[in-house]
């Protein structure tokens, strides 16, 4: 009897300890940056302004890219890709979001690990990947605050 106390304190602490990562993750998505707003605050804000320039084929685009995502987490990935897509779009002063913007915000808002299933959905979409190999370079296992002026320079250098 003893054993399975200290198994099921094990499970336990262990269950606990996860869901504590998880919401300490979140608690830090919730502090101000030194411009007074919370990582968060910028995802809702961009997904506000943005929110009548989605068309449904770039929705649809946005799902199929966050398919393989957990469930339980699917709703936070979409969230929080869709807020850079929304940054990418308001700062080339878009209209409406195109693929475009949905590619490239994808790639800014998803870690390397991911690309390999980007790069393998666009292939069966049949969407030539080559314009947006420079953004592969910016996303966030080497992020960096000014991507954006890495990404003029680096627009401006390649050639047409």
């Amino acid at each position: 009897m003893e054993i399975i106390l200290v198994l099921w304190g094990f499970l336990l602490i262990g269950l606990l300890s996860i869901g504590g990562f998880f919401m300490f993750r979140k608690f830090l998505k919730q502090i101000p940056k030194e411009d007074g707003k919370s990582v968060m605050d910028w995802e809702m804000h961009y997904l506000e302004k943005t929110k009548t320039m989605w068309r449904p084929e770039e929705k649809q685009l946005l799902e199929e890219l966050v398919s393989p995502v957990p469930e339980l987490f699917r709703d936070v990935a979409k969230q929080s890709i869709g807020s850079k897509i929304g940054e990418v779009a308001l700062k080339k002063n878009c209209d409406i979001i195109t693929q475009e913007e949905v590619i490239q915000g994808y790639i800014l808002a998803t870690p390397k690990r991911d690309h390999k299933f980007l790069r393998k959905k666009l292939k069966e979409k049949q969407i030539d990947v080559s314009p947006y190999e420079h953004l592969f370079s910016l996303s966030k296992e080497n992020y960096t605050d000014n991507w954006r002026t890495k990404y003029k320079s680096q627009k401006k250098n390649t050639p047409k």
